[in-house]
């Protein structure tokens, strides 16, 4: 059984997906709760982020300030949850391969769940040699990791998504303006992240270091986090707050991720530093077109889920979930 180190109230929501649309203003406690995996032992914490303002990025005067970081923007941002941790293999590879999740299942796969489109066999170890028990999830394209995100709905009947970029860095500071939640002393990192002085080049369990205020774990450093955002070299310039902000984009490259690695350097792992995705984690993949579901040289990625606090409708859950994937070539 996977083991949640966080200490919360916890409330198991276990339901399968049904033809109905799910209720626009969801009935449950605004509070941490515990996503069960249903008919398995399996399950994940989120803890919930309150609604509120902050000034997303840094600026030109903060210690190592980049030039994508700016300019400053005021954003406000509805109310979510975000998952404590990172999502483990315990779980991805329930979804990564139909047979497992079928042999370790207590009742038989209901229709919805064997119907789904799974991620292709990686053709090597994509858990590059670092295990698996209580490790995170790596090496997934942003297009596997939402149709994960697709498979959690269908198993349980809750929305799930990749966070917003804004929604990561605000739920990362956790109401600090400084450049780490704990302050600007990049010595403390130690505490509170797996990184390049500390790691031994590897990822490590999930929860072993200290929690930021909002109880998320590893929200810097082990593995580099995706997010639902295009990547722009440079914030457009914005007057006044923005509401909820999304950058959107048809093209498959660069997108946004967030949080910094176990490979990272101490720098790299501010609030508000921010990362892009290159087609080179796709160079050894010798299949044409190549891999949408796997990064073959990105042993460093990984997913932590969001829930929003008001649900889409149905129509908006299944146009997010059913994006066509863009060929790599």
């Amino acid at each position: 059984m996977f083991i949640n180190k966080l200490v919360i109230a916890t409330v198991f929501l276990t339901g399968a997906m049904t033809s109905a649309p799910q209720p626009r203003n969801d009935t449950v406690d605004f509070k941490a709760y515990d996503q069960k995996i249903p008919d398995t032992d399996l399950y994940f914490g989120l803890s919930p982020i309150p609604a509120g303002s902050f000034k997303m990025g840094s600026a030109e005067s903060s210690p190592s300030h980049r030039s994508d970081e700016g300019p400053v923007r005021e954003v406000k941002l509805d109310a979510f949850w975000m998952g404590t941790h990172e999502i483990t293999w315990d779980i991805f590879e329930l979804f990564l391969n139909k047979n497992f999740e079928a042999s370790v299942m207590e009742k038989p796969l209901p229709p919805e769940v064997d119907g789904l489109t799974r991620p292709s066999t990686p053709y090597l170890d994509m858990t590059f040699g670092m295990g698996k028990e209580e490790m995170p999830a790596v090496g997934m394209t942003q297009y596997g990791a939402i149709q994960f995100c697709k498979w959690l709905y269908t198993k349980t009947g809750v929305f799930y998504r990749l966070p917003t970029e804004a929604e990561w860095e605000y739920a990362a500071r956790a109401g600090s303006e400084a450049a780490y939640f704990f302050g600007d002393d990049a010595a403390q990192l130690e505490e509170y992240a797996w990184y390049a002085d500390n790691s031994e080049k590897t990822t490590h369990k999930i929860g072993e270091k200290k929690a930021n205020p909002w109880g998320l774990y590893d929200i810097y450093g082990n593995v580099i986090e995706w997010t639902n955002d295009a990547y722009l070299a440079n914030y457009p310039s914005a007057k006044g707050t923005l509401d909820n902000p999304e950058e959107k984009t048809e093209e498959l490259y660069p997108r946004v991720l967030r949080g910094g690695s176990f490979k990272s350097d101490a720098e790299d792992l501010r609030s508000a530093t921010r990362f892009a995705s290159t087609p080179n984690w796709k160079q050894i993949d010798p299949q044409i077109p190549k891999s949408r579901w796997w990064f073959p040289e990105a042993p460093f990625l990984g997913i932590r889920v969001v829930r929003p606090l008001e649900t889409p409708s149905e129509e908006e859950i299944m146009a997010y979930y059913n994006q066509e994937p863009i060929d790599d070539y």
